[in-house]
């Protein structure tokens, strides 16, 4: 086979326990999908959650692991060639790396439903729920991401300044 280049998937639940997309992407529909479109390596940081990955994919060419935490995740993102989330938007979208987004829909007063359904929209991000994650890997197309712009803030802060009375550059 040689060395052929490396491409790794980075899933991140942040601290929380989602093990419904845990469950999703360790499913070998997922993990097939991810395969045809050419990924190399699955990456699981599981968070909180109980549910235990497969370190076994249906296909020996899949590498697969996992952890619980990390100090920090920020490595994992910017090596990563796509990243499944339900937290770290901003991070991955200023690095300009594919991101889809899984929303957690056990969660009360699910407002990154609606900011994930937004940058959907605008074609910075995917939006998928556990059920739907394979069909959006099946279906992804990385030359329709959009690159993300963030937003200046100079001008809230300036006007926030003059509005408490404070020194205004």
């Amino acid at each position: 086979m040689g060395s052929r280049e490396r491409r790794t998937v980075f899933v991140t639940v942040g601290t929380t326990c989602f093990d419904a997309l845990v469950k999703a992407v360790d499913s070998d529909e997922v993990k097939e999908a991810l395969l045809q479109k050419g990924y190399t390596d699955l990456l699981i940081q599981m968070g909180r959650g109980t549910y235990m990955p497969s370190k076994v994919s249906g296909n020996p060419t899949l590498q697969v692991d996992y952890f619980t935490f990390s100090p920090s995740i920020a490595d994992y993102i910017r090596e990563a060639s796509l990243i499944i989330s339900h937290a770290a938007y901003f991070e991955t979208l200023r690095l300009g790396k594919p991101l889809i987004v899984v929303v957690n829909e056990d969660l009360m007063d699910n407002h990154q439903s609606e900011l994930a359904e937004e940058l959907a929209d605008r074609k910075h991000l995917l939006c998928a729920r556990p059920q739907t994650l394979q069909e959006t890997v099946r279906a992804m197309d990385l030359n329709n991401f959009q690159p993300y712009m963030p937003g200046d803030a100079n001008q809230v802060v300036t006007l926030i300044n003059r509005f408490l009375g404070f020194p205004v550059d």
